[in-house]
């Protein structure tokens, strides 16, 4: 599993002109999934994210988590994010995962960061056409990959 992870001051989701989601100050989380995706990856994933300290403390330090400042999540699945480009121009996206896996592992992610988060959290919608606005806080983008945990 692959995430982009950014703090924002708010995020939506738009999806044939009517707004799905939409969050203000937290993280708009971007998940890419491959067929090797296990639930020890989520796992691992939800409890990173959750504790992530990306957020400022009164002295402006990042050294807090979306769970000490209670911000809002909101999840959206992003098959490109397992593209490859060692080949040509044009991405292949062989390594990400078909639907009928990455449906169930997507909905996993969102259940299980929900239990560890305390909070309901925002989806965008599997396979739909998303329009995702956001306000980048900082800006602070984080990426993280479930196969490197080093």
């Amino acid at each position: 599993m692959r995430l982009v992870i950014q703090r924002v001051s708010e995020a939506s989701v738009t999806i044939e002109g009517t707004v799905k989601s939409s969050i203000g100050q937290g993280l708009l989380i971007l998940l890419g999934i491959t067929n090797e995706d296990t639930q020890e990856d989520i796992d691992w994933l939800c409890g990173k994210v959750s504790k992530l300290r990306i957020f400022n403390d009164e002295n402006g330090v990042m050294n807090k988590s979306v769970m000490d400042i209670n911000g809002e999540i909101i999840v959206v699945s992003q098959f490109t994010l397992m593209a490859s480009t060692k080949k040509g121009n044009r991405p292949s996206y062989i390594r990400a995962a078909r639907p009928d896996f990455a449906i169930p592992m997507y909905e996993t992610f969102v259940k299980q960061l929900s239990i560890i988060a305390q909070r309901p959290i925002q989806t965008g919608e599997f396979g739909a056409d998303m329009k995702v606005q956001l306000l980048n806080d900082g800006p602070v983008t984080i990426l993280i990959d479930s196969k490197s945990k080093e």
